[in-house]
């Protein structure tokens, strides 16, 4: 299930974003509240229809490496596609809507066709279409407005954290003082001793939308570091889109335990 884990890394990759050093630097940043921090974060949300893109990604991890090309198109609030292929062969797609994921890999012939637990089991934590849909956009994985949350400035970014962090889970969000899109967000799971950093090299104004060009994925768990670096070669929005997808005869289906 390798294309699989890239996908789904590529998934959590998109919740955050580093800018270059020509954004970051400057003037001292002015302090301001946590509620405004929030609030200019909602007020830059993703105001497109379609998402058609692609993208190159590089894997990495303790026993393979590999380079792919991905395709990926969203149609916002309903539809999530990504095609994964090498040299123009077809390896693997994943089609999530509100209600299913599906997802199936041509080299080892497997399938999976049910819920988000399989996306959830790969992360460690509760997925539903919302939070995926936020991480392709840059918008926080959790609702910001609904915690209790504290801020503060560092390194020329503002960090926000939770009031009271969870002794086995915990996230962070920095945000840039230019857009207020996230530039980097960090999960902890301590009991499974999972950490997953994300950092974006740059972002392109496309459309009158911050979107990132460049973007490196740091995963670690008990035994593995995996990064992933990805390139956007091309980013277009409000096209008509098509998401061709259909469970080949013979998969063998994933069951989770």
């Amino acid at each position: 299930m390798k294309y699989l884990k890239i996908i789904v890394i590529l998934l959590i990759g998109f919740t955050s974003c580093k800018t270059n050093k020509k954004v970051v630097e400057g003037a001292a940043i002015e302090a301001i509240s946590t509620k405004k921090i929030i609030n200019n974060h909602y007020s830059n949300n993703f105001n497109q229809k379609t998402i058609d893109a692609k993208l190159n990604a590089r894997y990495t991890d303790k026993k393979t490496s590999a380079t792919v090309t991905i395709k990926l198109r969203m149609e916002k609030d309903k539809t999530i596609w990504m095609s994964a292929t090498k040299l123009g062969f077809p390896l693997a797609k994943v089609l999530i809507t509100p209600t299913r994921v599906s997802y199936y890999e041509k080299l080892q012939g497997t399938y999976f066709d049910g819920d988000f637990s399989l996306l959830s089991k790969f992360l460690g934590t509760e997925l539903d279409y919302e939070k995926v849909q936020n991480i392709l956009l840059g918008q926080a994985i959790l609702n910001l407005k609904k915690g209790d949350y504290n801020s503060k400035i560092d390194d020329k970014l503002y960090e926000i954290y939770p009031k009271n962090d969870n002794e086995l889970f915990g996230i962070l969000f920095f945000m840039n003082p230019d857009n207020f899109k996230l530039n980097r967000q960090e999960i902890r799971n301590d009991d499974k001793k999972q950490l997953l950093s994300v950092s974006y090299s740059g972002y392109k104004k496309i459309k009158g939308e911050q979107f990132p060009e460049n973007i490196a994925i740091r995963a670690i768990d008990q035994t593995n570091i995996t990064t992933i670096n990805i390139e956007y070669s091309s980013v277009t929005f409000n096209e008509k889109l098509t998401f061709p997808f259909e469970i080949p005869n013979g998969y063998k289906e994933i069951i989770l335990k």
